[in-house]
């Protein structure tokens, strides 16, 4: 069984957790608070950033971008109606653009503001950039998604999903990042409709479960967070 190296409040590692149930792969969590800089998790990737996944065999799969290609590379062709990328090319650069696009611009610009600031720094010492969070980032953050919130809506009025007519890695990434605001309290759901509707048709969904189960010690999640029906 592979492990997978993660965080739960991270959202990169939750797109890989949903990408490994989207696939039907069973995986064996190994919880990593990054910010301790362990020495052995640092052997297995020296930049000491979650998630990272080991194979059966040892191999060591960095990075949730990483380890999206390199389940399609391995598991795609027999999945079937399941894969998460499709096969056409200009399909697959739509399908990266968008993972691309809420794994770095939006976590540069919501979730990296909101998960460093409420959670990571509780965890941090004073000396190593902890203490409490720093109000503009968050306001920044709470300004930020309405605008990302509002492309979610305006794609998935004209396409099925993100990409296109079929669930992929993008739709897994917007939810795994989104799913993060949302367990802080900090997603404008009334800001578009077709957002939210896309976003509840996700989170409905098998794989998600286990991240609705997630919980953060001294930091419960918001009200709206594991219902179906928010």
């Amino acid at each position: 069984m592979v492990k997978l190296h993660h965080y739960p409040l991270c959202p990169h590692s939750r797109f890989a957790r949903l990408a490994l149930g989207e696939l039907g792969q069973e995986v064996e969590l190994v919880e990593e608070r990054p910010w301790e800089r362990r020495d052995a998790f640092l052997a297995l990737d020296p930049a000491g950033q979650t998630p990272v996944l080991v194979t059966d065999d040892g191999l060591v799969v960095p990075g949730a971008g990483v380890i999206a290609e390199w389940l399609d590379e391995t598991l795609g062709a027999a999945a079937a109606e399941r894969r998460l990328m499709p096969s056409d090319p200009a399909a697959r650069v739509e399908v990266r653009r968008l993972t691309g696009w809420f794994l770095g611009k939006f976590w540069d610009e919501v979730t990296g503001y909101l998960v460093n600031e409420k959670i990571y720094k509780r965890f941090v010492p004073r000396a190593n950039g902890g203490g409490p969070p720093d109000m503009a980032s968050i306001r920044a953050a709470r300004a930020n998604v309405r605008y990302h919130l509002r492309y979610v809506g305006f794609l998935v009025q004209r396409r099925n999903f993100l990409a296109g007519d079929t669930l992929t890695y993008a739709d897994l990434a917007a939810a795994a990042h989104i799913s993060c605001v949302d367990y802080l309290g900090d997603a404008p759901w009334g800001e578009d409709e077709a957002a939210r509707t896309w976003y509840a048709r996700v989170k409905s969904r098998p794989s998600f479960r286990a991240l609705l189960a997630d919980k953060v010690p001294g930091m419960a999640p918001a009200d709206s967070y594991a219902d179906l029906d928010f």
